[in-house]
C-alpha cells in the first residue's frame, strides 16, 4: 500500500507539473514566442522531477546509512533556479536598440518555480501561481496596451553641411509633433560634406514618430534620417 501511495504521489505531481507548464506555454505559443508550449512544459516537469528526487530520498535509498543522506530540498531548488537562468538567457535577444524576450525569460523562470513547489506537494500555492501567471501574461497585456506609456526612439538626421538646420530649428520641429529630445550630439560625416544630429526622443503617442518622418521626408536639405524605436 505504501508503494502504491508513493507511486501515485509521484505520478500526480509530475502530471500536475506537466499541465501547469503546458497552460503557461500555450499563452507564449499563441503570441509567437520562441520558448512556447513544449519548452514551458518540459521546464515545469523537469523542475518537479528533480524536486521529487530531493523530497523522496528516504524512499529511494532505504538501505543507505542515515549519515549519508542530507534532506535539504532548498539546495535542489537553488540548483534548479540557477540552471533555468541559462535557458532564460537564451530567449533574450537584442534587436538593434530593442531588447526582446524578457517576458518569456521571466515566464520560464516562474514556470520552473511552479514545478519546484509542485514537486514539494504544495498544490494550493502552485494552482494560485498558475492563475496569476496566466492573468499576468494575458490580461496585463491589455493593461499595458491602454496604460499611458512613453515611447522612445533614436533619431538620426543627416543634412547637407551648407544647408543644415540649427539645433533650435530641430528642437522646434520635434516639439511641433509633441516629441521631446535629449542627449543631442553633433557629427560631421564623409569628410565634412554632411552634418548629422543624433538624439534620443520620446513621446506618448508612437504615431508622432510617423508624422515626424513624413515631414522630414519632404524637407529640403535632409539627406538621410532614421527613427529607430528602443525599449526606453
Amino acid at each position: 500500500m505504501e508503494d502504491i501511495t508513493f507511486l501515485t504521489a509521484v505520478a500526480t505531481r509530475l502530471l500536475l507539473a506537466l499541465s501547469a507548464g503546458a497552460l503557461i506555454g500555450l499563452e507564449r505559443t499563441y503570441h509567437g514566442r520562441p520558448a512556447g508550449f513544449r519548452t514551458h512544459t518540459l521546464v515545469c516537469t523537469a523542475s518537479s522531477l528533480l524536486m521529487l528526487l530531493s523530497v523522496y530520498q528516504w524512499q529511494l535509498l532505504p538501505e543507505a546509512p542515515l549519515e549519508t543522506i542530507r534532506v535539504d530540498p532548498t539546495r535542489m531548488a537553488q540548483g534548479i533556479m540557477t540552471g533555468i537562468g541559462f535557458l532564460g538567457a537564451g530567449v533574450i535577444m537584442k534587436d538593434k536598440l530593442t531588447i526582446r524576450g524578457l517576458t518569456t525569460a521571466a515566464s520560464i523562470w516562474i514556470t520552473a518555480a511552479i514545478g519546484v513547489i509542485i514537486g514539494m506537494g504544495f498544490y494550493f500555492a502552485a494552482g494560485i501561481a498558475v492563475l496569476l501567471v496566466i492573468v499576468t501574461l494575458s490580461l496585463f497585456r491589455w493593461v499595458e496596451s491602454v496604460a499611458p506609456t512613453l515611447h522612445y526612439a533614436r533619431l538620426v538626421v543627416r543634412l547637407a553641411r551648407d544647408r543644415h538646420m540649427t539645433e533650435t530649428e530641430l528642437r522646434h520641429l520635434i516639439d511641433k509633433h509633441r516629441i521631446s529630445g535629449a542627449s543631442l550630439s553633433y557629427h560631421l560625416e564623409q569628410e565634412g560634406r554632411y552634418f548629422q544630429y543624433r538624439l534620443t526622443v520620446r513621446t506618448r503617442d508612437p504615431r508622432n514618430f510617423e508624422r515626424l518622418a513624413d515631414e522630414l521626408r519632404v524637407m529640403e536639405g535632409v539627406r538621410e534620417f532614421s527613427i529607430i524605436p528602443t525599449g526606453g
